[in-house]
């Protein structure tokens, strides 16, 4: 465990959206996608919009404008929503995931080591059955925890951001 684990865990217990956060959400999702965005617990829709404000920032840097990237910033964790864990319980997973090298995960029936693990597929198909996205967009989030898959700029951009933050 790193001091940057007890950063974020310090960070989750004192997480606030502020009016320049609620603006960045306001200029890049809808209604439907703020309700999203706000089934999320404070401290997980504060991380979101640091990803996607590190994605702004960095995408001007390496020369990638797409504003898509930046709503999937946003949502990228949506599917925490159906279950959400609280900065402790969050923190527990983390350790027992460290301290098993990823065991933990068989552990799939209890539903918060399921979310933690699950996420991002979670997302990927709570936002597909709305039909308003394409597949690249949809594939960034089901993909943003995905080391397998290197050598695509948008992707290594979007869990870089996350990674950070």
């Amino acid at each position: 465990m790193s001091l940057y684990r007890v950063k974020q865990f310090y960070w989750s217990l004192t997480a606030k959206i502020s009016v320049d956060d609620e603006e960045l959400i306001d200029r890049y999702l809808d209604i439907e996608e703020k309700k999203l965005l706000e089934k999320l617990s404070i401290y997980e829709q504060k991380h979101s919009v640091n990803v996607a404000r590190e994605v702004l920032k960095r995408s001007k840097e390496e020369g990638i404008s797409n504003e898509s990237l930046v709503k999937a910033a946003l949502l990228h964790d949506v599917g925490k929503g159906l279950k959400k864990l609280n900065p402790i319980e969050k923190s527990i997973i983390v350790i027992f995931d460290s301290i098993t090298k990823g065991k933990l995960k068989r552990l799939d029936r209890v539903k918060k080591i399921d979310i933690y693990y699950s996420h991002a597929e979670k997302g990927y198909n709570l936002l597909k059955v709305t039909g308003k996205y394409d597949e690249r967009f949809l594939y960034l989030i089901r993909n943003h925890h995905n080391m397998d898959i290197i050598n695509d700029k948008e992707l290594d951009l979007l869990k870089k951001c996350d990674s950070n933050n």
